[in-house]
């Protein structure tokens, strides 16, 4: 294996591995320590997901424009981290979100359905339920974002179209 096929493969497997590493971070905070997440927080799990299955095709699909994936990766962390930086002034009260209120922010026509199958998102999103140093989850997902967002554009831009 080539150098830089070797440098593709690992950026692609690490961009991986930060995807799941969130997810699990934010999944294991939501499940085992009980903490809720509000409307703009399942929002911010959907960059990471993407991410993921992006990797998870270029890994496994011979023939894919590894470049364009890499900068696809770079596009969807920064946007990942605006909508993080977003939350933030939720938080500190910069702005609002008029949608993520403690009423709910989910809102179904089918009553029926909502009720036995959708549980409404209750948590106000500029309510903070951890804090590390003073800053929220939603402050380190900026920073988390932005630095990933940084790495795959380096690395779409050291990349070579095959």
């Amino acid at each position: 294996m080539t150098p830089s096929r070797l440098f593709v493969r690992l950026f692609f497997w690490i961009m991986l591995a930060a995807s799941a590493g969130a997810l699990a971070t934010a999944l294991i905070a939501q499940y085992a320590f009980g903490f809720e997440p509000c409307m703009l927080c399942q929002y911010q799990r959907i960059p990471y997901w993407t991410v993921a299955g992006l990797a998870l095709i270029e890994l496994s699909v011979p023939g894919v424009d590894r470049k364009g994936v890499a900068g696809l990766i770079a596009f969807v962390f920064a946007c990942g981290s605006v909508l993080a930086l977003y939350h933030v002034g939720v938080e500190q009260h910069w702005w609002q979100a008029g949608a993520c209120s403690a009423q709910g922010a989910v809102s179904l026509n089918f009553n029926d359905f909502s009720t036995t199958a959708v549980k409404p998102i209750l948590k106000s999103c500029d309510s903070i339920d951890w804090t590390l140093f003073g800053l929220s989850m939603a402050t380190y997902n900026v920073a988390v974002s932005a630095f990933l967002a940084l790495a795959a554009a380096f690395a779409a831009r050291k990349m070579t179209r095959d």
